[in-house]
Order: C-alpha cells, then structure tokens, then sequence
C-alpha cells in the first residue's frame, strides 16, 4: 500500500476538442495546467503555455510563465517546487520525463489565439512549411488573425497566410 498523502482525489477527466478526444500529449498539458493554475494565481503568475514533447530520446513537460514585470528564478522555483511535489504524488505521467520550468524568452512561439491577441501590433517572424514566392521566411508586423489566417504587413504590404500553412511563429528578435 502507498503510504504517501494524498493532495487530491483521484478521477479521470475526458476531454473533448471538436468532437475528438485528445491526444496523449495533449490531456498530459492540460491536466497540468489544472493542477498549475492555483499555484500561479497565489503568485501573481500566468501561464503562457505548458507543452509535452519528446527531444530526440527525452520527454520533456515543460512550463512557460508570465507576469507583468517579468518572471524571476525565484518565481520559476517557487513553482517547479510546488509542482514537482503535485507530479509526485499524482503520477500521471507514464514516461520518465525532465520538467521545466522557465520564461518563454523575447522570441517565444505564438501557439494559441491568446498569444496572438497580445502580440497584434509587435513584429513577428513567420515560417511556412512551403515556399512562397521563392521565400519560407516572413517578418511583419502583426495585423489580425482569425481561425483560418495570420494577416502580418511587412513594408507597408500587407500579407495573408493560411494558419495551415504556418510552420511556426514567434515574435521577432531584433539585434
């Protein structure tokens, strides 16, 4: 018998996107996400993403956090301490895996709607999957998106992009 506390009940969660259920990789972040969420609020934090993904040989769980005047060492040890003892107990993950947690960085990727709504007006870099016009990388400044598209202007022109066709992007560097 596990002699170890119990922080939460146990239970299983489905999750339905667009009438599917969701992959492995994706209940694994957002049963994360969940357990994440009380941690963060009592410190002020967000969380910008959570990713499950596997590097060559290695699982990694990975979190990214946000506030307004920046994430500190001290905020992202707060956190991966609070959640490693979570992680412990509920057991969920069935892959020996690393965990994380950071920042997302000054060029950090732009997965979700969110990410978008707060980056309209800044400069991003868009890769696609194919070339157009000779060219598989874009930099403009954000416009608009919606389900279907990323609208950036890049000098003063402005270009649409099929979200499908989008390999990644992220807001640009500037050096």
């Amino acid at each position: 018998m596990d002699s170890r506390p119990l922080l939460f009940h146990e239970y299983t969660v489905y999750y339905v996107k667009e009438g599917a259920k969701l992959s492995k990789h994706e209940m694994i972040e957002k049963r994360t996400e969940e357990f994440l969420i009380p941690i963060v609020e009592q410190e002020g934090i967000e969380i910008y993403d959570v990713e499950y993904l596997k590097e060559g040989t290695i699982w990694y769980l990975r979190v990214y956090l946000m506030k307004p005047d920046g994430i500190t060492i001290q905020d992202c040890e707060k956190v991966s301490r609070a959640m490693s003892e979570i992680l412990d107990v509920e057991d969920y993950i069935e892959e020996a895996y690393v965990f994380e947690v950071s920042s997302p960085g000054l060029g950090r990727t732009l997965k979700k709607d969110k990410h978008l709504a707060m980056s309209v007006g800044e400069e991003v870099e868009i890769r696609t999957y194919k070339a157009i016009n000779k060219q598989k990388e874009f930099i403009g400044i954000l416009e608009d998106f919606d389900k279907e598209k990323i609208v950036i202007n890049i000098e003063n022109d402005t270009v649409e992009f099929l979200r499908a066709d989008i390999a990644l992007i992220r807001l640009a560097l500037d050096f």
